[in-house]
């Protein structure tokens, strides 16, 4: 009883309670968030992959329901119709190869009726830092190639920016809904990346590498993490209570016993310090004899 009243001290609480909450949120917030990454890139790279022994099919058999599901996301895709004219959008804070740059949307109306967002591709900034001249899409029917994509998660705090004085609008996600704001047109939900050397295409945004990333190793450190710190927190109080249990079995050191003759030679040892001691604290006092002599030869 007295060793756990030892460990229910406020500094042992608080150390339980630090360790108790760190395994906690390793379990069920940084393990699950790695994890849960490295699920969804193995899917795209999956879906990748079979897209890219897949033959392209028409678009319209695809977005017949009004919107690009996630199991036809990366879909090869062809699609045949125009763009609508004066129409671009720019997608701010993108980069290639590390180097920022925008990409540029532009619905298109298919021959089916459906209106498709379509990424051309991404410019790189002028020397002011601000957008090019964008190439205008090509007029009358085109057919395209690319690939179907679901539409990003727009950020709630990153509002699109209606273009003004010539410059183009820009948007921070490829959001059809927002483009078809922008535009005065109403898009399909999701859009087609074009695929190398299509019409109206600009620079080609490439595929994303087939690899899982290092989420998974991450997610097992953090599950590694959540186990190991009980077990530290177990080692320590185990090594605290081995070293109480010594400190209990030591024997008590025995009082010092003299007998007399040790008591005699203890006190000649001190007493001559002391009377040292006393004869170097007190003041010298002149003797009778010499008070008469200064006495006379002073006439007092």
């Amino acid at each position: 009883m007295r060793r756990l009243s030892y460990f229910l001290k406020p500094g042992w609480l608080v150390l339980a309670g630090v360790v108790a909450l760190f395994a906690y949120l390793c379990f069920s917030i940084l393990a699950p968030w790695q994890l849960g990454k490295n699920s969804t890139t193995t899917e795209r790279n999956d879906q990748i992959a079979r897209s890219l022994e897949a033959d392209p099919v028409p678009a319209d058999a695809l977005i017949s329901g009004g919107q690009v599901t996630t199991d036809d996301d990366w879909r090869r895709v062809t699609l045949a119709g125009t763009f609508t004219p004066n129409a671009d959008v720019l997608v701010r804070l993108r980069s290639v190869n590390e180097t920022p740059s925008y990409e540029v949307l532009t619905p298109f109306r298919t021959e089916s009726g459906p209106t498709v967002v379509i990424n051309r591709g991404y410019v790189l900034p002028n020397e002011s830092n601000q957008p090019p001249t964008i190439d205008p899409p090509p007029t009358g029917q085109v057919v395209l190639d690319g690939r179907l994509r679901v539409d990003e998660t727009p950020s709630p705090e990153r509002n699109p920016i209606a273009g003004s004085g010539g410059s183009l609008p820009q948007v921070y996600s490829i959001t059809a809904a927002q483009v078809g704001a922008l535009t005065g047109t109403t898009p399909v939900d999701g859009y087609v990346q074009l695929a190398d050397a299509q019409p109206g295409g600009l620079g080609t945004i490439a595929l994303p590498q087939l690899d899982a990333g290092p989420y998974l190793s991450y997610g097992l450190q953090w599950i590694a993490f959540g186990i190991m710190a009980p077990l530290g927190l177990a080692y320590f109080v185990r090594a605290e209570l081995r070293e109480r249990r010594k400190e209990k079995q030591a024997p008590e050191p025995e009082p010092l016993v003299l007998d007399d003759d040790e008591h005699d030679d203890l006190d000649r040892l001190l007493v001559p310090r002391r009377s040292l001691r006393r004869k170097k604290s007190s003041p010298t006092t002149p003797t009778d004899a010499t008070s008469s002599r200064m006495a006379d030869r002073y006439g007092k």
